[in-house]
């Protein structure tokens, strides 16, 4: 089992023709990953990279049974592409999109709530590196080549701090059984919480590791849900000790506006919690 996608996941590009949608369309590919066609409004009936081109998401998933999705598209369409893929049934979608105004995205969460735990689709992303399972399937734009099979899962708001962690436990010869990339924006479509819940249900991941930063609360809300929740061991890594308080450090959303975003509020808040869980799991007999 994987978090997410699988070898027989069957992909779509939402921008497939464009130069960005084009190349890691093949680096997919390459990969690996059941790329099966792509979407791109007014060239349906063409064919690109070898593969059939739609106009509409519903025609791909219709015609090619599509399951997953993934968007290189402006920033301006980026809303309407995620709930045109959502409408159309796609189960995960990746949103690889920088600069999505965050209106937009407080749209597309407001638009999912129609739909049922079942039939809701995962949006991963904006602004992030996306998804991939060693050896099965890769939905994003990471270099695969670093990603050893294994067991331990990766979630990061960074996607080059995903690969930093990636590239280390491969030299200490540890694997990995999905890495997601969650983005780095103040507002995005899954959190920390939401994806170490699916790592804590998936059978073949043993160990996670959270790689956060500054701004916003995400890191501190998955340290609760772990408290109560996680049986399997959680290790994180909160990015900008160093951060002066009001700047922006790289992604849109690592910002301290608040108090408890900065990196050292937050390992103080997540250690405090994770320990509580530590010795609650040692007395109840569990090893953590």
């Amino acid at each position: 089992m994987t978090v997410l996608i699988d070898k027989n996941s069957k992909i779509i590009i939402q921008g497939f023709t464009g130069k960005m949608g084009s190349f890691h369309a093949e680096e997919m590919i390459k990969y690996g990953s059941n790329v099966v066609g792509g979407v791109t409004p007014g060239k349906g009936g063409s064919k690109h990279l070898n593969l059939p081109v739609f106009n509409t998401v519903k025609d791909a998933v219709k015609h090619t049974g599509a399951t997953a999705s993934i968007l290189f598209v402006p920033p301006a369409f980026a809303a309407d592409s995620a709930m045109e893929a959502a409408d159309a049934g796609i189960k995960t979608c990746v949103a690889i999109v920088d600069g999505i105004p965050s209106h937009d995205m407080i749209r597309i969460k407001r638009y999912m709530r129609r739909y049922t735990r079942s039939d809701k689709m995962t949006l991963v992303g904006p602004n992030c590196a996306g998804i991939i399972s060693p050896g099965q399937s890769m939905l994003g734009i990471m270099p695969g080549h670093i990603y050893k099979e294994g067991r331990i899962g990766i979630i990061s708001r960074s996607g080059t701090l995903g690969y930093e962690a990636a590239q280390q436990l491969k030299n200490l010869n540890i694997g990995v059984s999905t890495s997601v990339g969650i983005g780095g924006d103040p507002i995005n479509g899954s959190s920390f919480r939401d994806v170490i819940e699916k790592f804590e249900e998936d059978p073949e991941t043993d160990a996670v590791l959270m790689i956060g930063e500054i701004g916003g609360p995400q890191e501190v809300a998955a340290g609760e849900f772990a408290r109560e929740n996680m049986k399997k061991p959680v290790i994180a890594y909160i990015a900008g000790l160093t951060a002066p308080k009001g700047r922006v450090m790289g992604h849109a959303g690592a910002i301290v506006s608040a108090y408890g975003e900065s990196a050292i509020e937050k390992s103080r808040n997540t250690q405090r919690m994770w320990n509580r869980n530590l010795k609650k799991s040692i007395c109840n007999g569990r090893h953590c």
